[in-house]
Protein backbone atom coordinates (compact mmCIF):
# COMPACT_ATOMS: atom_id res chain seq x y z
CA UNK A 1 0.00 0.00 0.00
CA UNK A 2 1.55 3.64 -0.95
CA UNK A 3 -0.17 6.35 0.66
CA UNK A 4 1.29 9.77 0.93
CA UNK A 5 -0.51 12.95 0.99
CA UNK A 6 0.78 15.94 3.85
CA UNK A 7 -3.59 16.64 4.36
CA UNK A 8 -4.28 16.27 7.95
CA UNK A 9 -6.27 13.00 8.79
CA UNK A 10 -7.65 11.12 11.50
CA UNK A 11 -8.88 11.49 14.93
CA UNK A 12 -6.19 13.72 16.08
CA UNK A 13 -6.63 15.74 13.25
CA UNK A 14 -6.16 19.43 14.65
CA UNK A 15 -3.48 18.44 17.92
CA UNK A 16 -0.10 19.37 17.31
CA UNK A 17 2.66 17.98 19.14
CA UNK A 18 6.18 19.74 19.61
CA UNK A 19 8.49 16.62 19.23
CA UNK A 20 12.07 17.09 21.03
CA UNK A 21 12.44 13.30 21.72
CA UNK A 22 15.19 11.23 20.30
CA UNK A 23 16.44 7.50 19.85
CA UNK A 24 13.88 5.28 20.45
CA UNK A 25 10.86 5.56 23.01
CA UNK A 26 10.01 8.82 22.10
CA UNK A 27 9.92 8.98 18.38
CA UNK A 28 7.87 5.71 18.35
CA UNK A 29 4.92 7.66 20.82
CA UNK A 30 5.22 10.55 18.47
CA UNK A 31 5.03 8.55 15.29
CA UNK A 32 1.80 6.78 16.75
CA UNK A 33 -0.06 9.99 17.28
CA UNK A 34 1.25 11.05 13.91
CA UNK A 35 0.02 8.13 12.60
CA UNK A 36 -3.80 8.92 14.24
CA UNK A 37 -3.48 12.60 12.57
CA UNK A 38 -1.46 14.86 14.69
CA UNK A 39 0.67 17.47 12.98
CA UNK A 40 4.11 16.35 14.73
CA UNK A 41 6.61 18.56 15.00
CA UNK A 42 10.31 16.75 15.13
CA UNK A 43 13.10 19.29 16.86
CA UNK A 44 16.29 18.48 15.93
CA UNK A 45 20.03 19.68 16.57
CA UNK A 46 21.20 21.87 13.88
CA UNK A 47 23.53 19.82 11.61
CA UNK A 48 23.44 16.84 14.01
CA UNK A 49 19.60 16.08 14.37
CA UNK A 50 18.24 12.53 16.33
CA UNK A 51 21.50 10.12 17.21
CA UNK A 52 19.48 7.36 14.91
CA UNK A 53 19.94 9.14 11.64
CA UNK A 54 23.69 7.38 11.81
CA UNK A 55 22.90 4.11 13.54
CA UNK A 56 23.86 2.09 10.37
CA UNK A 57 24.17 0.62 8.16
CA UNK A 58 21.81 -0.31 6.52
CA UNK A 59 20.61 3.01 5.15
CA UNK A 60 18.06 4.33 3.02
CA UNK A 61 19.50 4.23 -0.95
CA UNK A 62 20.03 7.29 -2.80
CA UNK A 63 18.91 7.54 -6.50
CA UNK A 64 22.87 7.22 -7.31
CA UNK A 65 23.35 4.34 -5.76
CA UNK A 66 25.01 5.96 -2.46
CA UNK A 67 23.72 6.25 0.90
CA UNK A 68 20.85 9.07 2.67
CA UNK A 69 22.00 9.73 5.83
CA UNK A 70 18.63 8.21 7.04
CA UNK A 71 19.27 4.58 8.44
CA UNK A 72 16.98 1.82 8.60
CA UNK A 73 16.81 2.71 12.66
CA UNK A 74 15.51 6.11 12.16
CA UNK A 75 13.37 5.04 9.16
CA UNK A 76 11.38 2.84 11.50
CA UNK A 77 9.77 5.78 13.97
CA UNK A 78 10.22 8.79 12.47
CA UNK A 79 7.33 9.02 9.49
CA UNK A 80 4.22 11.56 9.83
CA UNK A 81 6.76 14.36 10.95
CA UNK A 82 7.82 17.70 10.01
CA UNK A 83 11.69 18.21 10.96
CA UNK A 84 12.71 21.41 12.07
CA UNK A 85 16.07 22.53 13.40
CA UNK A 86 16.12 24.78 16.49
CA UNK A 87 19.54 25.51 18.65
CA UNK A 88 17.49 25.55 21.85
CA UNK A 89 20.44 25.72 24.12
CA UNK A 90 20.92 29.69 23.27
CA UNK A 91 18.61 31.69 24.13
CA UNK A 92 17.66 32.75 20.81
CA UNK A 93 16.42 29.28 20.11
CA UNK A 94 14.39 29.15 24.03
CA UNK A 95 12.43 32.20 22.76
CA UNK A 96 12.10 29.94 19.42
CA UNK A 97 10.56 27.33 20.98
CA UNK A 98 8.72 29.20 23.51
CA UNK A 99 6.66 31.01 19.93
CA UNK A 100 6.49 27.65 18.25
CA UNK A 101 4.33 26.02 21.83
CA UNK A 102 2.15 28.81 21.65
CA UNK A 103 0.82 26.70 18.45
CA UNK A 104 1.27 23.38 19.46
CA UNK A 105 -0.98 20.74 22.48
CA UNK A 106 1.77 18.88 23.74
CA UNK A 107 5.42 19.00 24.30
CA UNK A 108 7.52 15.23 24.52
CA UNK A 109 11.15 15.12 25.54
CA UNK A 110 13.42 12.21 26.67
CA UNK A 111 16.51 14.08 27.58
CA UNK A 112 17.91 13.16 30.86
CA UNK A 113 16.20 14.26 33.92
CA UNK A 114 16.77 18.31 33.83
CA UNK A 115 18.28 18.55 30.34
CA UNK A 116 15.44 20.48 29.72
CA UNK A 117 15.69 22.32 32.72
CA UNK A 118 18.97 23.66 32.21
CA UNK A 119 17.23 25.88 29.52
CA UNK A 120 14.23 27.06 30.93
CA UNK A 121 12.16 24.80 29.23
CA UNK A 122 11.31 22.31 31.57
CA UNK A 123 7.36 21.59 32.90
CA UNK A 124 7.42 24.52 36.19
CA UNK A 125 9.03 26.77 33.63
CA UNK A 126 6.28 26.55 31.16
CA UNK A 127 2.94 25.69 32.73
CA UNK A 128 1.96 29.03 34.08
CA UNK A 129 2.62 30.60 30.56
CA UNK A 130 1.15 27.47 28.87
CA UNK A 131 -1.44 26.50 30.95
CA UNK A 132 -3.13 24.18 28.98
CA UNK A 133 -0.14 22.51 27.99
CA UNK A 134 0.30 18.78 28.09
CA UNK A 135 4.00 17.82 28.86
CA UNK A 136 5.81 14.24 28.58
CA UNK A 137 8.85 13.39 29.94
CA UNK A 138 10.41 10.30 29.24
CA UNK A 139 13.52 8.92 30.89
CA UNK A 140 15.40 6.10 32.18
CA UNK A 141 14.37 5.81 35.77
CA UNK A 142 11.68 8.74 35.87
CA UNK A 143 11.88 12.01 37.76
CA UNK A 144 12.02 11.14 41.21
CA UNK A 145 13.99 8.27 43.16
CA UNK A 146 17.28 7.43 43.90
CA UNK A 147 18.38 6.70 40.37
CA UNK A 148 16.23 9.39 38.95
CA UNK A 149 19.55 11.03 37.49
CA UNK A 150 21.05 8.16 36.15
CA UNK A 151 21.16 7.82 32.14
CA UNK A 152 18.90 5.20 31.28
CA UNK A 153 18.71 2.77 28.05
CA UNK A 154 16.72 0.05 26.81
CA UNK A 155 18.95 -2.42 27.40
CA UNK A 156 19.59 -1.77 31.06
CA UNK A 157 15.65 -0.97 31.66
CA UNK A 158 15.30 -5.03 30.54
CA UNK A 159 17.84 -5.88 33.35
CA UNK A 160 16.72 -4.53 35.87
CA UNK A 161 12.79 -4.85 35.44
CA UNK A 162 12.85 -8.51 35.69
CA UNK A 163 12.28 -9.01 31.97
CA UNK A 164 15.81 -10.54 31.28
CA UNK A 165 15.42 -12.58 34.18
CA UNK A 166 12.57 -14.68 32.27
CA UNK A 167 14.39 -14.64 29.37
CA UNK A 168 16.61 -17.33 27.46
CA UNK A 169 16.90 -20.70 27.94
CA UNK A 170 16.64 -22.68 31.70
CA UNK A 171 20.75 -23.74 31.73
CA UNK A 172 21.77 -20.42 30.29
CA UNK A 173 22.43 -16.67 31.15
CA UNK A 174 19.34 -13.93 31.07
CA UNK A 175 18.72 -12.76 27.58
CA UNK A 176 17.19 -9.40 26.13
CA UNK A 177 14.08 -8.88 23.93
CA UNK A 178 15.72 -8.93 20.61
CA UNK A 179 14.29 -5.45 19.82
CA UNK A 180 14.06 -2.50 21.99
CA UNK A 181 10.94 -3.10 23.49
CA UNK A 182 11.74 -1.52 27.14
CA UNK A 183 11.67 1.99 24.49
CA UNK A 184 8.81 1.04 22.41
CA UNK A 185 6.36 -0.43 24.93
CA UNK A 186 7.49 2.80 27.24
CA UNK A 187 6.42 5.08 24.15
CA UNK A 188 3.21 2.94 23.30
CA UNK A 189 2.63 4.09 27.60
CA UNK A 190 3.43 7.50 26.58
CA UNK A 191 1.19 7.94 23.72
CA UNK A 192 -2.14 6.77 26.12
CA UNK A 193 -1.15 8.79 28.77
CA UNK A 194 -0.98 12.37 26.36
CA UNK A 195 -4.93 10.83 25.14
CA UNK A 196 -5.66 10.71 28.62
CA UNK A 197 -3.99 14.23 29.34
CA UNK A 198 -5.55 15.76 26.29
CA UNK A 199 -8.95 14.65 27.25
CA UNK A 200 -8.43 16.21 30.58
CA UNK A 201 -7.41 19.34 28.90
CA UNK A 202 -10.71 19.23 26.83
CA UNK A 203 -12.67 19.22 29.55
CA UNK A 204 -10.81 21.71 32.35
CA UNK A 205 -8.47 23.43 30.43
CA UNK A 206 -5.90 22.13 32.29
CA UNK A 207 -2.56 20.58 30.79
CA UNK A 208 -0.12 18.73 33.05
CA UNK A 209 3.33 16.68 33.14
CA UNK A 210 3.59 13.62 32.49
CA UNK A 211 6.67 11.43 34.34
CA UNK A 212 7.59 8.35 32.29
CA UNK A 213 10.22 5.82 32.99
CA UNK A 214 12.02 3.10 31.02
CA UNK A 215 12.40 0.64 34.32
CA UNK A 216 8.82 1.29 35.56
CA UNK A 217 7.20 0.59 32.29
CA UNK A 218 9.60 -2.40 32.09
CA UNK A 219 8.31 -3.77 35.18
CA UNK A 220 4.74 -3.29 34.61
CA UNK A 221 4.38 -5.17 31.59
CA UNK A 222 6.05 -8.09 33.57
CA UNK A 223 2.47 -9.22 34.12
CA UNK A 224 0.94 -12.84 34.59
CA UNK A 225 4.67 -13.35 35.48
CA UNK A 226 4.88 -10.63 38.55
CA UNK A 227 1.56 -11.98 39.97
CA UNK A 228 2.80 -15.41 39.54
CA UNK A 229 5.60 -14.60 41.93
CA UNK A 230 3.29 -12.01 44.34
CA UNK A 231 0.66 -15.05 44.51
CA UNK A 232 3.24 -17.98 45.49
CA UNK A 233 6.30 -15.99 46.50
CA UNK A 234 8.33 -18.19 44.11
CA UNK A 235 10.87 -16.78 41.74
CA UNK A 236 9.60 -17.12 38.01
CA UNK A 237 12.14 -19.56 36.20
CA UNK A 238 13.70 -18.74 32.79
CA UNK A 239 11.91 -21.68 30.44
CA UNK A 240 13.03 -20.97 27.05
CA UNK A 241 9.99 -20.84 25.04
CA UNK A 242 7.91 -22.79 27.30
CA UNK A 243 4.62 -20.87 29.35
CA UNK A 244 4.81 -20.82 33.10
CA UNK A 245 1.64 -21.91 33.56
CA UNK A 246 0.41 -23.81 30.14
CA UNK A 247 1.89 -27.14 29.07
CA UNK A 248 2.39 -27.95 26.26
CA UNK A 249 2.61 -24.34 25.26
CA UNK A 250 6.30 -23.81 23.12
CA UNK A 251 8.29 -24.36 20.62
CA UNK A 252 8.63 -28.14 18.98
CA UNK A 253 11.14 -28.95 16.27
CA UNK A 254 9.48 -30.38 12.67
CA UNK A 255 10.87 -32.52 9.75
CA UNK A 256 12.09 -29.28 8.16
CA UNK A 257 11.54 -26.17 10.97
CA UNK A 258 9.73 -25.75 14.00
CA UNK A 259 6.22 -25.01 14.66
CA UNK A 260 4.56 -23.34 18.03
CA UNK A 261 1.75 -25.19 19.62
CA UNK A 262 -0.60 -23.13 21.88
CA UNK A 263 -2.45 -26.15 23.52
CA UNK A 264 -4.52 -23.72 25.92
CA UNK A 265 -6.96 -26.09 27.50
CA UNK A 266 -7.26 -29.58 27.42
CA UNK A 267 -9.84 -30.22 24.87
CA UNK A 268 -6.89 -29.03 22.59
CA UNK A 269 -4.23 -30.93 24.49
CA UNK A 270 -5.98 -34.04 23.50
CA UNK A 271 -7.24 -33.27 19.85
CA UNK A 272 -3.55 -32.41 19.19
CA UNK A 273 -2.69 -35.87 20.98
CA UNK A 274 -4.88 -37.29 18.58
CA UNK A 275 -3.80 -35.99 15.25
CA UNK A 276 0.06 -36.83 16.70
CA UNK A 277 -0.65 -40.20 17.07
CA UNK A 278 -0.30 -40.26 20.68
CA UNK A 279 -3.71 -40.61 21.93
CA UNK A 280 -2.63 -42.38 25.18
CA UNK A 281 -0.90 -39.01 26.12
CA UNK A 282 -4.16 -37.42 26.42
CA UNK A 283 -5.78 -40.37 28.56
CA UNK A 284 -2.68 -40.83 30.71
CA UNK A 285 -3.50 -40.07 34.31
CA UNK A 286 -0.18 -38.49 34.41
CA UNK A 287 -1.19 -35.70 32.13
CA UNK A 288 -5.19 -35.46 31.53
CA UNK A 289 -5.32 -31.82 33.06
CA UNK A 290 -3.26 -29.03 32.71
CA UNK A 291 -2.29 -29.03 36.71
CA UNK A 292 -0.78 -32.37 36.42
CA UNK A 293 1.10 -32.14 32.89
CA UNK A 294 2.76 -28.59 34.49
CA UNK A 295 4.17 -30.90 37.47
CA UNK A 296 5.43 -33.70 34.83
CA UNK A 297 6.08 -31.20 32.27
CA UNK A 298 9.63 -32.35 31.77
CA UNK A 299 8.72 -35.80 31.05
CA UNK A 300 5.74 -35.14 28.88
CA UNK A 301 7.71 -32.51 26.36
CA UNK A 302 10.58 -35.29 26.11
CA UNK A 303 7.41 -37.93 24.95
CA UNK A 304 6.23 -34.93 22.82
CA UNK A 305 9.75 -33.72 20.94
CA UNK A 306 9.98 -37.81 20.13
CA UNK A 307 6.96 -37.66 17.94
CA UNK A 308 6.84 -33.65 15.94
CA UNK A 309 9.84 -34.28 13.90
CA UNK A 310 7.43 -37.11 12.16
CA UNK A 311 5.60 -34.42 10.10
CA UNK A 312 6.95 -31.10 8.30
CA UNK A 313 5.86 -27.63 9.97
CA UNK A 314 2.99 -27.30 6.98
CA UNK A 315 1.77 -30.69 7.82
CA UNK A 316 1.39 -30.00 11.38
CA UNK A 317 -0.26 -26.42 11.24
CA UNK A 318 -3.03 -27.47 8.46
CA UNK A 319 -3.49 -30.79 10.41
CA UNK A 320 -4.26 -28.56 13.88
CA UNK A 321 -5.71 -25.98 12.30
CA UNK A 322 -8.73 -28.69 10.96
CA UNK A 323 -8.91 -29.75 14.68
CA UNK A 324 -9.21 -26.15 15.98
CA UNK A 325 -5.52 -26.33 18.06
CA UNK A 326 -4.02 -23.21 17.92
CA UNK A 327 -0.61 -23.37 16.08
CA UNK A 328 1.90 -21.45 14.36
CA UNK A 329 4.99 -21.80 12.35
CA UNK A 330 7.84 -20.02 13.66
CA UNK A 331 8.82 -17.33 10.74
CA UNK A 332 12.48 -15.31 10.06
CA UNK A 333 10.95 -12.06 8.80
CA UNK A 334 11.06 -13.19 5.06
CA UNK A 335 8.52 -16.25 5.66
CA UNK A 336 6.58 -12.98 7.98
CA UNK A 337 6.07 -10.51 5.23
CA UNK A 338 5.11 -13.15 2.38
CA UNK A 339 2.58 -14.45 4.51
CA UNK A 340 -0.61 -13.73 3.48
CA UNK A 341 -2.51 -12.46 6.76
CA UNK A 342 0.10 -10.04 6.89
CA UNK A 343 0.03 -8.84 3.75
CA UNK A 344 -3.84 -8.91 4.26
CA UNK A 345 -3.17 -6.68 7.08
CA UNK A 346 -1.01 -3.99 5.55
CA UNK A 347 1.81 -4.42 7.64
CA UNK A 348 4.85 -3.77 4.90
CA UNK A 349 3.81 -0.24 3.43
CA UNK A 350 6.23 2.09 1.25
CA UNK A 351 5.60 5.62 0.96
CA UNK A 352 6.70 8.49 -1.13
CA UNK A 353 10.42 9.28 -0.87
CA UNK A 354 11.41 11.52 -3.92
CA UNK A 355 14.94 11.09 -2.23
CA UNK A 356 15.38 7.26 -2.41
CA UNK A 357 16.41 4.70 -5.32
CA UNK A 358 13.19 4.06 -7.26
CA UNK A 359 11.46 7.06 -4.95
CA UNK A 360 10.02 4.58 -2.40
CA UNK A 361 10.94 3.92 1.10
CA UNK A 362 9.26 0.52 2.91
CA UNK A 363 8.09 0.89 6.45
CA UNK A 364 6.14 -1.11 8.98
CA UNK A 365 2.36 -0.56 8.90
CA UNK A 366 0.32 0.58 11.83
CA UNK A 367 -1.43 -2.26 13.18
CA UNK A 368 -4.67 0.02 14.53
CA UNK A 369 -7.63 -0.32 12.18
CA UNK A 370 -10.03 2.12 12.80
CA UNK A 371 -13.42 1.85 11.27
CA UNK A 372 -14.32 5.71 10.53
CA UNK A 373 -10.86 7.58 11.16
CA UNK A 374 -8.81 4.74 9.85
CA UNK A 375 -5.02 5.83 10.74
CA UNK A 376 -2.87 7.66 7.42
CA UNK A 377 0.73 7.78 6.07
CA UNK A 378 1.09 11.41 5.13
CA UNK A 379 4.88 11.46 4.78
CA UNK A 380 7.77 9.43 4.99
CA UNK A 381 10.40 10.00 7.53
CA UNK A 382 12.14 13.87 7.14
CA UNK A 383 15.56 14.51 6.12
CA UNK A 384 17.30 16.96 8.67
CA UNK A 385 15.73 20.26 8.48
CA UNK A 386 13.87 19.62 5.62
CA UNK A 387 10.48 21.28 7.03
CA UNK A 388 12.35 24.24 8.82
CA UNK A 389 11.45 27.07 6.88
CA UNK A 390 7.79 25.35 6.19
CA UNK A 391 6.85 25.35 9.80
CA UNK A 392 8.62 28.61 10.95
CA UNK A 393 6.73 30.57 8.10
CA UNK A 394 2.83 28.87 8.26
CA UNK A 395 3.26 28.94 12.36
CA UNK A 396 5.32 31.75 13.32
CA UNK A 397 5.03 34.01 10.02
CA UNK A 398 8.61 34.31 9.46
CA UNK A 399 9.72 35.93 6.11
CA UNK A 400 12.24 34.62 3.68
CA UNK A 401 14.59 37.04 5.20
CA UNK A 402 14.11 36.36 9.36
CA UNK A 403 14.94 32.79 8.76
CA UNK A 404 18.22 33.48 6.71
CA UNK A 405 18.91 35.59 9.30
CA UNK A 406 18.10 32.66 12.07
CA UNK A 407 20.43 30.25 9.42
CA UNK A 408 23.41 32.85 9.15
CA UNK A 409 23.29 32.94 12.58
CA UNK A 410 23.57 28.98 13.28
CA UNK A 411 20.37 29.49 14.84
CA UNK A 412 18.54 27.06 12.79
Amino acid sequence: MTETTTRPAGPLAGIRILDMTRILAGPTCAQLLGDLGADVIKIERPGVGDDTRSWGPPFLTAEDGGDLDESAYYLAVNRNKRSVTVDFSRPEGVALIKRLLKHCDVLAHNLKVGGLEKFGLGYADLKDEFPGLVYCHISGFGETGPYAKRPGYDALAQAMGGIMSLTGSPDGEPVRVGVGISDIMCGMYASTAILAALRHRDKTGQGQNIDLGLLDTTVAWASNEALNYFTSGDLPKRRGNQHANIVPYQVFPTKDGYFYLAAGNDGQYSRFCEFAGVPELATDPRYDTNPKRLVNRDELVAKLEQVTPKKTTQEWIDGLEQRNVPAAPVYNLEQTFSDPQIKHREMKIEMDQPLAKDGKVALLGNPIKLSETPVSYRRPPPTLGQHTDEVLAELLELSDDDRAKLRDDGLI
